[in-house]
């Protein structure tokens, strides 16, 4: 039987690559490399991970709920210093086997069966998983960049059916789930690089305790207020969070980095 062998949560802020503040970032770019180290050691094989578009992918004549990709992989499109724009080792049968368990089981999703993705999928595919291809990497668009959004209890209901997905598998794969994204940030509007720590803690408490509870309680406009619009973002962790029950997390890093617009969270999920 397969099985989801962890989950972890980290940010996919471009002004981590373009800002020229190099030393002052380098820590947190080691923890994408500390994340990729323990997929590694996990003995992963496939990743799923769950991202926002930026208006770079749909714009407003499409607006998917849910996306997952079934064919052919690449990216960052966006240009991104030290992130090549290059192959992600994809897995069609799972990425189908997916897609089928969704439709299945309430979830009405799209299909895209070639992509080229954007930051949210590109850069934890490309420093958080091994460079050789050993883990096969589904991507999972959520709409959580613009209205309308996901309920947030749609995201957590979805990273349970994607539970129930894996452990239904033939096989002994290893899947490890990403949710990439946030935390508090404001994107194009007159508040942008604020940065708030309250929000942000309040959410990895979440994470570290397991109990979803507190952010299944939030309103959209609660989320706007203290988080702003990329605080949406949450909705990829509560998918995390649904498909790894009761499963506590661990912050390997937290930052409200200057040089940077969103409140920067590396964090771990294992399961119960």
């Amino acid at each position: 039987m397969a099985n989801i062998v962890g989950g972890y949560i980290m940010p996919h802020d471009p002004l981590l690559f373009v800002n020229p503040q190099k030393k002052e970032r380098d820590h947190l770019l080691a923890a994408y490399s500390r994340i990729c180290d323990k997929v590694r050691a996990s003995g992963a094989t496939k990743a799923i991970i769950f991202g926002a578009d930026h208006y770079i992918l749909f714009g407003p004549r499409c607006l998917p709920q849910f996306l997952i990709a079934t064919g052919e992989l690449h990216g960052p499109i966006d240009r991104l210093p030290g992130v090549a724009n290059a192959p992600i080792a994809s897995d069609p049968d799972f990425a189908n086997y997916l897609v089928n368990h969704a439709h299945n089981n309430g979830f009405d999703v799209s299909v895209a069966r070639d992509l080229g993705v954007d930051h949210a999928i590109g850069v934890p595919a490309q420093l958080a998983l091994p460079t050789d291809g050993s883990v096969q990497t589904v991507p999972v668009y959520m709409a959580s960049g613009v209205e309308p959004y996901v309920r947030l209890q749609r995201a957590y209901e979805f990273g349970q059916m994607v539970r129930d997905a894996v452990g239904g598998m033939p096989g002994d794969e290893r899947v490890v789930l990403i949710g990439s994204g946030g935390i508090s940030h404001w994107v194009g509007t007159g508040e942008m690089g604020r940065i708030n720590p309250e929000f942000d803690k309040k959410v990895l408490d979440a994470i570290v305790s397991g109990d979803p509870s507190t952010l299944l309680s939030m309103t959209d406009e609660e989320i706007m207020r203290d988080g702003g619009n990329g605080g949406m973002e949450i909705r990829h962790y509560l998918a995390v969070m649904g498909a790894l029950p009761a499963g506590r997390g661990e912050v390997f890093i937290y930052e409200a980095w200057s040089g940077g617009v969103t409140g920067l969270g590396f964090a771990e999920i294992l399961p119960a």
